[in-house]
């Protein structure tokens, strides 16, 4: 089981397990209306249909505006600062390039390469469910664009890239501990459903209530 499979889990248990008791203390722990920033730390983990992916760090900047006491509407962007590595095995015909110059097409390609996110955007509606007055469980789906570069090197010293630009649905849960009256710190966790590709995000980030 992954990292983020088992954060996924995890997060779910809390979700199921902490409604009911949310459900009693409705009056406990709502959120004031308003605007709200936030930033911090996201492990994500990238694979394409091609089965080429791996995992890799970034940071992400959140935006949000508390409509109501139980629903928001948020924003965020998230920027990779590394890249991690994978390793190809397809065939010269997936690229029709003739790699080794032998004359045919049907010789395997293997490789290193390096995947990397250059960019992730979202707009996300959340729900919460307050369970104490400091401690918060919530669910969030939302629409996200990204960004995602991946290159391999051949044999024959020729260079191609993978990637490029995908979207689709985005959608999971966390949970919010208020440290102060305006300020929270959050456990994200969100799954990335791309045309071409699938990511799991695990996120940290402090947030800050105006």
């Amino acid at each position: 089981m992954t990292f983020t499979k088992l954060l996924a889990g995890s997060a779910a248990l809390a979700l199921i397990t902490g409604t009911a008791a949310a459900q009693d203390q409705m009056g406990q722990g709502t959120e004031d209306t308003g605007l709200y920033v936030g930033g911090g730390y996201t492990f994500i983990d990238i694979e394409s249909e091609e089965d080429i992916g791996d995992n890799t760090n970034a940071l992400t900047g959140r935006l949000g505006w508390q409509i109501i006491p139980n629903f928001a509407l948020e924003g965020e962007a998230t920027f990779g600062i590394d890249d991690g590595e994978f390793d190809y095995d397809g065939d010269e015909d997936d690229f029709d390039f003739d790699d080794n110059n032998d004359g045919d097409l049907d010789d395997v390609l293997n490789a290193d390469g390096e995947l990397g996110l250059d960019y992730l955007v979202g707009l996300y509606g959340k729900y919460t469910l307050p369970v104490t007055d400091a401690v918060d469980l919530y669910a969030r789906a939302g629409y996200a664009f990204a960004e995602i570069d991946a290159t391999f090197e051949t044999a024959g010293g020729n260079e191609f890239s993978i990637g490029g630009s995908e979207s689709g649905f985005a959608f999971g849960g966390g949970a919010g501990l208020d440290m102060t009256e305006s300020s929270t710190v959050r456990l994200d966790y969100t799954r990335y459903e791309f045309e071409d590709a699938n990511a799991d995000g695990v996120n940290v980030t402090y947030e800050h209530k105006f």
